[in-house]
């Protein structure tokens, strides 16, 4: 997955993100930038999305109480200029790699982000299995995100949910034609330039000024081209040459015990 390099740079500067993951009550495998910023289409004004994955100890998987395995929180952190809004979300290792098996492209997106904080070995060796969980039904994932996100543009008419909606849709044909997870939405626009809306650019450059901003497009010329991008969907996914089932579990499953066991 590629990105604009000088994101991460920003991203970085805003806030001292390497002080937010030393903080963590249990060692992180990896943290990566999500959200706006990874899609590339982030505001002034956009939060910073930090996603990862946590080491729970033995411990607290075999006694009586409950697992801690995902962890949220979201709160005002100081940066440089002004107060920046947090939002983090970790899982424990184990459920992390079944949301993988669940055919999940946003935990995809969050393993192969290129806006890496903090990174292991065990990182690098959890990349290195993704593409055996990766499969043609994948592509459902990404309809019903697109779904979900045009929904709410219908309600908003905000730009944040329409470029998502589109996002999504080009994130999964071309997964669906490459088998490569792709969330940045400028690289998807010059790589499906066939398929892209040729307004997109200008959406993005609009969206950079504020994260609520309105959307000022023909609502029935959108609204055409997501019909459009599901049918390019659902044809790039019948004619996938990707898998139908993962094949990494096994894999998988030995790799959770030993990074459990090696603590």
């Amino acid at each position: 997955m590629t990105s604009d390099a000088s994101t991460t740079a920003s991203v970085t500067a805003a806030v001292d993100l390497a002080a937010i993951i030393a903080a963590e009550p249990d060692p992180l495998l990896f943290a990566t930038v999500s959200g706006a910023h990874l899609y590339g289409f982030p505001s002034r004004d956009s939060d910073i999305d930090l996603r990862g994955v946590h080491l729970l100890p033995v411990e607290a998987l075999v006694g009586l109480r409950e697992p801690e395995e995902t962890r949220s929180r979201m709160w005002l952190a100081d940066g440089d200029e002004e107060d920046v809004e947090m939002d983090l979300v970790t899982h424990d290792l184990r459920k992390f790699v079944r949301l993988m098996l669940r055919r999940n492209g946003y935990v995809l997106e969050q393993l192969l982000s290129p806006l890496v904080e903090h990174t292991t070995p065990a990182h690098a060796e959890l990349i290195a299995l993704a593409p055996g969980v990766v499969t043609r039904h994948h592509a459902h994932h990404y309809r019903g995100f697109a779904g979900t996100q045009w929904r709410l543009y219908e309600k908003t008419r905000e730009l944040k949910p329409l470029l998502y909606t589109f996002r999504a849709l080009l994130t999964g044909i071309h997964l669906m034609r490459s088998g490569e997870v792709q969330a940045h939405l400028p690289t998807l626009i010059g790589e499906l330039g066939g398929v892209a809306p040729r307004y997109l650019p200008e959406l993005i450059a609009a969206k950079a000024v504020a994260e609520h901003a309105g959307a000022e497009v023909d609502f029935g010329r959108v609204a055409g081209d997501v019909e459009g991008l599901h049918g390019v969907l659902d044809a790039a996914q019948a004619g996938s040459g990707l898998a139908e089932e993962a094949s990494a579990y096994d894999a998988l499953d030995d790799f959770v015990v030993r990074v459990r066991l090696a603590g």
